[in-house]
């Protein structure tokens, strides 16, 4: 089969593969192609449409710093507002030709004689000289390990893989697990249920999210003043970034701690309840979520909060492990993502002929700088391990990793002549001495010591997902490449691109 060559494959059409895609474009690179298994963008917002769902971050920095969106209707966006934000941004920025979606990567594997990556898909396959994985952690739906799940005779959804042709108005329905979905969805299916039951593994820490509507006037400023749209931006991130001293200082975080619980206390009458919702761990051991409207959710009369462990599942509902039978009608799974081990990294296979997800059986997750991972030339991970931040926006990490990529590119083709082509690995001890930096930070961390168990932790207990310290620092770990942690090579290629791929220069 003829093979299509770019010089860049992205992998992934939601906010990191656009990133990579867009600063490419505006670098001038035209060879370039984004696969998207699904047949619209959007990625995280393309998939979770459960009722409710939203950013927990201020829209003016969950949003490209080089496309501001004037326009956001609230402080925090809704789910349909940040998808239709993607879109419109994939198409100033002249993203669309580019884009090949319903098209699933099956396989990226280097070849090393043609000092290429083979790209196997579902439509046809590529060839690329730079494999750019932006596919995200959060793709795997996690489904709660209970007996008799698959028996349950009414609709069965997980927050992640909503079904919204299934009515629960008028139906008892139950939601297990109480992490950021759950918070977030538990509202709207309260006023839409007859019965609401909820079901409690460990309370979370919730604070107040302040949402409010948007201002005509403010649209209209920010619409005739980007620079005051962008001082907003950075004041956010500012702020945000200084919540981190409640995470690395326990005195700091024993404050913001009773400050959060006062708040609780306020909205929550009840003793008992209070009690029940009453986090048994560290404030940051686990995500911290943001709401204004969970904790009344849960005073309702018509809405239980069962603390008792989930047991097992029957054809009529749950049993918890008091005895008691939970009739239910619908049942809600909330419980997450499979973090620590990303879809994508069993689909590339670097120089010696393993999966990135047998690297990682070995070592845990790890990338130097969350970006690179030796034996994988040419290969660029957005949104990699140890990047995601529990403070501040995943947009920042992204913007910083584009950033860093267009530099590592640039130098690896400098000086190159017609006919010649660069291949850029990592190092294996810069590598090693990255993620050891790491792993110390967090080691006494509040994500590993805080008392918790969480999906930030592997199977090992170590935590391979959360950056350890401000988001401001991981920016400047990412303002430049360092030579010493890279090695480079030139290689001789065919004009075609090498191998035997056709050279295509798409449009």
């Amino acid at each position: 089969m003829t093979e299509a060559h770019v010089r860049v494959a992205v992998v992934g059409a939601g906010f990191s593969g656009l990133a990579r895609a867009a600063g490419l474009l505006r670098r001038g690179e035209r060879s370039l192609v984004v696969l998207e298994r699904a047949d619209e963008i959007g990625g995280t917002w393309r998939e979770n449409t459960y009722p409710g769902a939203a950013c927990d971050i201020r829209s003016d920095l969950y949003s490209f710093s080089f496309a501001p969106n004037p326009a956001w209707t609230s402080l925090y966006a809704g789910h349909a507002e940040i998808k239709a934000y993607l879109e419109r941004t994939a198409d100033e920025e002249g993203l669309r030709p580019y884009l090949r979606l319903g098209t699933t990567v099956t396989r990226a594997a280097w070849d090393e004689g043609a000092a290429l990556w083979r790209v196997a898909t579902d439509r046809g396959d590529w060839t690329a000289e730079v494999l750019v994985a932006a596919a995200g952690p959060l793709v795997q739906p996690r489904w709660p390990d209970v007996p008799g799940l698959d028996t349950f005779t009414g609709p069965r959804l997980h927050s992640a893989e909503w079904d919204h042709g299934v009515e629960l108005a008028g139906r008892r329905v139950g939601v297990i697990g109480t992490g950021a979905s759950a918070v977030q969805l538990v509202p709207p299916v309260a006023e839409q249920a007859s019965h609401l039951t909820v079901f409690q593994r460990s309370a979370p820490w919730v604070v107040p999210r302040h949402d409010r509507g948007t201002s005509a006037l403010r649209r209209r400023v920010f619409a005739r003043a980007p620079w005051l749209q962008r001082l907003s931006r950075e004041r956010v991130f500012r702020r945000n970034d200084l919540t981190h001293l409640a995470l690395a200082h326990r005195p700091v975080g024993r404050v913001v701690e009773r400050v959060v619980l006062a708040s609780m206390h306020h909205q929550v009458r009840d003793p008992r309840l209070r009690r029940a919702l009453t986090p048994g761990y560290r404030l940051g051991c686990k995500r911290i979520l943001v709401s204004d409207d969970y904790y009344p959710a849960l005073t309702r009369d018509d809405v239980d909060l069962v603390t008792e462990p989930v047991v097992s599942v029957t054809p009529s509902g749950v049993t918890t492990a008091d005895g008691t039978d939970h009739p239910l009608d619908a049942l809600v799974c909330s419980t997450g993502f499979v973090a620590t081990d990303p879809p994508v990294s069993h689909l590339l296979v670097g120089r010696d002929g393993r999966t990135l997800a047998g690297h990682w059986a070995d070592t845990g997750m790890q990338a130097l700088r969350g970006t690179t991972v030796a034996g994988f030339p040419n290969a660029f991970y957005l949104v990699g391990p140890n990047t995601a931040l529990g403070h501040n926006s995943i947009v920042e990490v992204i913007e910083a990793q584009v950033g860093y990529v267009l530099e590592a590119l640039e130098r690896a083709t400098e000086g190159l002549r017609p006919g010649e082509r660069a291949v850029l690995d990592t190092t294996a001890p810069a590598q090693r001495a990255w993620a050891d930096r790491l792993q110390r930070d967090l080691a006494t961390s509040v994500w590993v010591t805080g008392g918790c168990t969480s999906f930030y932790l592997d199977t090992r207990g170590r935590n391979t997902t959360l950056w350890p310290r401000r988001a401001a620092a991981f920016r400047r770990a990412l303002r430049r490449v360092e030579p010493s942690e890279h090695h480079r090579r030139v290689v001789r290629v065919a004009p075609a691109g090498g191998g035997d791929g056709a050279a295509v220069r798409l449009r």
